[in-house]
């Protein structure tokens, strides 16, 4: 009998707790603000969920163009021209290299390939045969081997170090096609993380960032993640990367938003207290983002990276109004965190949408005073 009443509490417990976990990616259970299918997100201007563009994080005309251009026509010359007109200096160059390697990498997964059918992303290996002094192509290339070693191979695995170190050769061969660009260099980043390289080791590949684009949002969301992964156990590490980075940021840079990213990357993978999103650190993380978009320029490419994750903290913390401001922004693209680690980026990005449009008119908004 006392074990039936065990059972019992067990139920009722798990019944209260089950609505209030919060995976921290994909699938996710959020503690319903209201009813997110009374709420028409199609209201406010927003995409339906099969019109959102997974390939990039916001806005980019050129690159749309010249994606869909290669795309249908399976010919890389546009994306070449693309990148040989994007200048080294900025984020841009880093941000349309992961566009056109993410790209390639979604069409091989899509299509594979087999007997009658040629592989998915044929365009890119084909850019890499007829132009292998084309510095883009090779640094796409780079990324592309980053992101099918990460996503389809186990790490620690032969078949995980074999991609990867073809990667390394690739950036190396990027590097030296076009000096003084530090795009090869943060592509290396991500193989120093799957290759644990050692601190020295990651020093080194550091500096060689820090003396081409101090300042780079890129570069340090992708040094973040190895000292996430590197220093696994050791947070403190991370978030004092983050916020030393944070304090040295120039006057409108989106550095500010960095110890946000830590604290993502630290998150628990079930959180069953939705106070964790009101504490300390996470409102103190949120409030420097906030911080960094309103000053950022507006063009900056990497604002919308940002804005991706204030969205999730925002509804995380149940702050609608903030989130719809965030929602006006970035609509119709998904290619960021948090949605790109989900199966399902479009869908995951949907659900979230849907929870800001209901917490925000249960709370009394509508249209009419979101444009106000």
């Amino acid at each position: 009998m006392e074990i039936l009443w065990v059972l019992i509490a067990v139920v009722m417990l798990g019944a209260v707790l089950g609505p209030m976990m919060l995976r921290r990616r994909g699938g996710i259970r959020l503690a319903n603000p209201g009813s997110p299918d009374a709420a028409d997100p199609a209201n406010y201007g927003f995409l339906r969920q099969e019109e959102l563009d997974v390939r990039m994080p916001g806005p980019d005309q050129d690159l749309e163009d010249v994606l869909d251009v290669v795309q249908h026509t399976q010919d890389w010359r546009a994306a070449s021209q693309l990148l040989a007109g994007t200048g080294i200096e900025g984020e841009e160059r880093w941000q349309r290299v992961q566009a056109f390697a993410g790209a390639a990498s979604l069409e091989l997964r899509q299509r594979p390939g087999g007997v009658s059918e040629s592989p998915g992303g044929q365009w890119l290996r084909v850019w890499r045969a007829e132009a292998p002094k084309d510095a883009g192509g090779a640094a796409v290339h780079a990324e592309f081997l980053v992101q099918q070693a990460w996503r389809t191979a186990t790490p620690g695995t032969d078949e995980f170090r074999i991609i990867l170190e073809e990667a390394r050769a690739a950036c190396g061969e990027a590097a030296l096609l076009s000096p003084g660009d530090p795009v090869p260099y943060i592509v290396e980043l991500s193989i120093a993380r799957g290759l644990a390289y050692s601190r020295e080791e990651f020093e080194q590949l550091w500096l060689k960032i820090l003396d081409r684009a101090p300042a780079h949002m890129g570069a340090h969301l992708a040094a973040l993640h190895y000292w996430c992964e590197k220093w696994l156990g050791s947070r403190e590490v991370a978030y004092a990367f983050a916020e030393a980075a944070a304090a040295r940021s120039p006057q409108g840079s989106l550095l500010s938003a960095l110890p946000l990213f830590a604290v993502y990357e630290h998150l628990p993978e079930i959180t069953l207290v939705r106070g964790f999103y009101e504490s300390e650190v996470v409102r103190k993380a949120i409030e420097g983002a906030l911080y960094a978009v309103h000053t950022a320029r507006s063009d900056d490419p990497m604002l919308a990276h940002v804005r991706h994750l204030l969205l999730f903290f925002l509804v995380r913390g149940e702050r609608w109004g903030e989130a719809m401001n965030q929602l006006t922004h970035v609509d119709g693209h998904v290619g960021a965190l948090p949605w790109t680690v989900a199966d399902d980026p479009a869908a995951d990005y949907a659900v979230y949408r849907a929870l800001a449009v209901a917490g925000y008119e249960a709370n009394g908004g509508s249209p009419a005073t979101l444009t106000q």
